[in-house]
């Protein structure tokens, strides 16, 4: 078969998925499948499946992949405890006289929300039923309604803490030290999560920012697309800080732990967790059911990313022992343009796998092999990271098959096109590429605070 049966491993991958099984069942059978074949054919090294156990125990014991279900249950209680809907009511009226207001407080809403919850979907849904409806009653253009929406609720993406943030600095960790160990240097540098999530703060600000911009200039040159709301009464001080503070001291107890060295992620997720479960008893006082509800929720959540780690990782076992890694490496090496050629590639091969795959999978299956080599070639792993991360995040809003298009679309009135959403999205996936350009051609956006921070 030879080290070209890993790219065939990968066909076989994509049409398995375009066929509709389940994605950990797709890449452990395919791995299990190719592994049979190549044993029978003599191409591959039955002992290798040995060292299948050990990998398991070592997802099992890794600490960092505790913070996963941690934050999920953050997210989950903050998502169902009405803190969302507080928030945007008392913006609203705060900015709702203003022409783009309330684009202008779903925008800050979908800010805060992404640094405390991290869930893309939840985020884009919630949204969606809140605010959707109050900027349609106000005349507001469906187009710009639905791609501030789509585009806010994708900020959980870049900014921490994100799940997504979480599995890539895990995964990226482990390949920052195999390249290095591959180099010749056995007392290997490390990057961690709260590196990314550091590391993510400027480009996820300048992103939010970039559609600040783009909204207040519409509305000010088009006032027809976003014109004053009617909102009714006046939002006093009082009321103002009682709705932001609870969120604004969970976002700080938990980034500002993680930040400063005070506490690992793995613990500032527990105090995150922790904290979202006091806010929503003692401001909801949710019964027996809700909460039994939620942590159902997170259950499910959270085996399904641990299930789609262990294919992922019998994949990629399989993968390098049909010499798929040097094959890789080979191909980078021997790309135009060298480090720059093959980092735009990845880019490339990463977004439009973003059409038809979750962020867990391509974080799982595409890193774990690209990753070691990328790195290898002298990138940092910190703005490799949030090079990724962004990438993952325009991939979710680009029609037609972006996740977060997907969300809106099944909670979006009838009368509201798909083509209008699509359309309302495509200056915010424009003002996304800008960023990825910013960062690209200035790293220190990504890697300043990181070097402050951790010198």
């Amino acid at each position: 078969m030879g080290e070209y049966a890993s790219l065939w491993m990968f066909a076989l991958v994509f049409a398995c998925l375009l066929s509709g099984y389940p994605v950990a069942i797709t890449l452990a059978g395919t791995a299990l499948l190719s592994a049979s074949i190549g044993i029978v054919a003599g191409a591959f090294d039955a002992a290798l499946l040995l060292a299948m156990p050990s990998r398991l125990y070592g997802i099992i014991t890794n600490q960092t992949l505790i913070a996963v279900p941690l934050f999920v249950l953050m997210g989950v209680i903050l998502e169902r405890s009405r803190i969302a809907e507080d928030l945007l009511d008392s913006l609203s009226r705060l900015f709702g006289r203003l022409p783009g207001g309330l684009a202008i407080a779903v925008t800050l809403v979908g800010m805060l929300m992404a640094a405390s919850t991290g869930i893309v979907g939840a985020t884009v849904v919630t949204m969606g039923l809140m605010a959707l409806p109050t900027m349609l009653k106000n005349n507001y253009d469906p187009q710009l309604a639905t791609g501030t929406i789509c585009a806010t609720g994708t900020l959980g993406q870049i900014i921490p803490p994100s799940i997504a943030l979480v599995l890539l600095g895990d995964v990226l960790g482990n390949a920052y030290q195999q390249a290095q160990l591959q180099q010749g240097i056995f007392n290997p540098d490390t990057v961690s999560v709260g590196d990314l999530f550091a590391g993510s703060m400027l480009p996820g600000l300048l992103l939010v920012v970039c559609y600040l911009i783009y909204i207040l200039g519409s509305a000010t040159l088009k006032p027809a697309l976003a014109p004053p709301a009617v909102v009714e009464g006046k939002v006093s001080l009082k009321q103002l800080v009682l709705s932001i503070s609870p969120t604004l001291i969970l976002i700080i107890a938990v980034l500002g732990s993680i930040l400063t060295g005070i506490a690992t992620p793995t613990e500032a997720a527990g105090v995150g967790a922790f904290g979202a479960l006091l806010l929503a008893v003692f401001r909801n006082r949710q019964n027996k059911a809700e909460l039994f509800s939620m942590a159902e929720s997170t259950l499910k959540t959270t085996s399904m990313v641990f299930f789609i780690l262990i294919g992922a990782s019998l994949f990629s076992l399989v993968f390098r022992g049909y010499g798929g890694d040097d094959l890789v490496q080979s191909l980078f090496n021997a790309m135009p343009g060298g480090v720059v050629g093959a980092t735009l590639v990845v880019m490339l091969v990463i977004f439009l796998l973003g059409f038809i795959l979750d962020f867990i999978e391509i974080i799982f299956v595409v890193i774990p092999i690209v990753g070691p080599v990328l790195l290898a070639m002298g990138l940092d792993p910190v703005w490799l990271g949030v090079m990724i991360a962004l990438n993952l995040q325009t991939s979710f809003l680009t029609p037609p098959f972006g996740f977060a298009l997907f969300y809106l679309r099944g909670v979006t009135p009838a009368d509201i096109s798909t083509i209008q959403i699509y359309k309302g999205v495509v200056p915010f996936i424009i003002l996304q590429l800008l960023v990825l350009l910013i960062v690209a051609l200035w790293p220190g956006l990504a890697t300043w605070l990181p070097d402050q921070l951790y010198p």
